[in-house]
């Protein structure tokens, strides 16, 4: 049990947004966690909390900000090593180059950007669950649900190498699945943006689209709220998307970030660093990188048929097997059809 300690939480503002302070008993690491955006979003920055609420259960010291602006990412980690923080993570592969810029400069601390695509050195590392896995069992949902043959994805930053994956291989897998489906991708300017995602929902639905799939932050909840007001089947990356619209939810990406960050805190206190780029999938067990569900107790909407489930779990054994393997290019990932 962790004794009392007072203040609790400290807050202190350095022009990052809010840094928050968690002390807990006996610590032999200190952690700290950057977010693109607000930790309540229900999805991908609640997800990297998780993780950091895990790496204090391992006996971290932890502190994070949220909604840290791209012009704020270096000098928001070097504050932390600077500070003693000897694992900052960066939970956004918009923070890879902050960590490479500065990682030089901090040879004992650890660096990672979650979701980035790439490492430097010996101490700037990301990790990133296998992208192209789960896109592309959502390609193969979307294609065998979809009645109009026609399939919507709604994303952002275009081009990005964690979008490509998971857009590309959708689009990839639908068409493999069903090459005469139709697959329109609309990218957004903010994967903040649940408005917006809404509107271009929106639009891929008057064109004909009765499934909608994508890959957003707190803009998500866009594409929930569109599927639910129209009838149309969606997927999500959280239970707290299924909560919204339960009806219409086929299945959640959920991201085991708190697993695989756990696993970087234990190198980290056995001193083992790493500047490579670790892919967490169905054929890195006991840790998969994600999973898929619609609630805790079953992974699909009762809509989806048996046939349509036995088809995903195939593709998931074959992975698993290294029997499989996806690598969507940027024309896979495109805008438009």
């Amino acid at each position: 049990m962790t004794r009392p300690f007072h203040p609790i939480y400290l807050s202190v503002v350095l022009g990052l947004g809010a840094v928050i302070f968690c002390k807990s008993e006996a610590y032999a690491q200190k952690a700290a966690m950057l977010f693109p955006g607000s930790i309540n979003d229900q999805s991908w920055n609640a997800q990297g909390y998780s993780g950091l609420t895990r790496l204090k259960e391992l006996g971290y010291e932890t502190a994070y900000s949220e909604n840290v602006p791209a012009a704020d990412h270096v000098e928001a980690m070097r504050g932390y090593a600077r500070r003693g923080f000897n694992l900052v993570i960066g939970h956004s592969g918009r923070f890879l180059s902050a960590g490479q810029r500065v990682g030089p400069e901090f040879p004992n601390v650890q660096f990672v950007s979650g979701s980035g695509a790439g490492g430097q050195g010996k101490n700037v590392m990301s990790i990133d669950f296998a992208k192209p896995q789960f896109g592309c069992q959502i390609g193969i949902l979307a294609a065998r649900m979809s009645k109009s043959r026609k399939i919507g994805g709604v994303y952002a930053l275009e081009g990005l190498p964690a979008v490509v994956a998971i857009a590309g291989s959708m689009r990839l897998c639908a068409k493999q699945t069903r090459p005469n489906v139709e697959v329109n991708i609309v990218y957004i300017k903010d994967i903040e943006d649940a408005a917006e995602a809404k509107e271009a929902a929106f639009s891929l639905i008057a064109g004909g689209a009765d499934m909608l799939t994508g890959f957003l932050n707190a803009g998500q909840t866009g594409i929930i709220q569109a599927g639910k007001e129209k009838g149309v089947f969606v997927t999500g990356r959280s239970f707290g998307h299924t909560a919204i619209a339960p009806e219409v939810v086929l299945t959640n990406i959920v991201e085991q970030w708190a697993e695989m960050y756990a696993a970087i805190g234990a190198d980290v206190k056995a001193g083992k660093f790493s500047g490579e780029f670790k892919v967490y999938g169905y054929d890195t067990p006991p840790v998969t990188g994600a999973t898929l569900q619609q609630t805790p107790e079953r992974a699909f909407h009762p809509a989806v048929p048996v046939s349509a489930v036995a088809e995903i779990e195939a593709t998931a054994k074959r992975f698993a097997a290294a029997e499989l393997k996806v690598a969507p290019t940027r024309d896979d990932a495109r805008p438009g059809k």
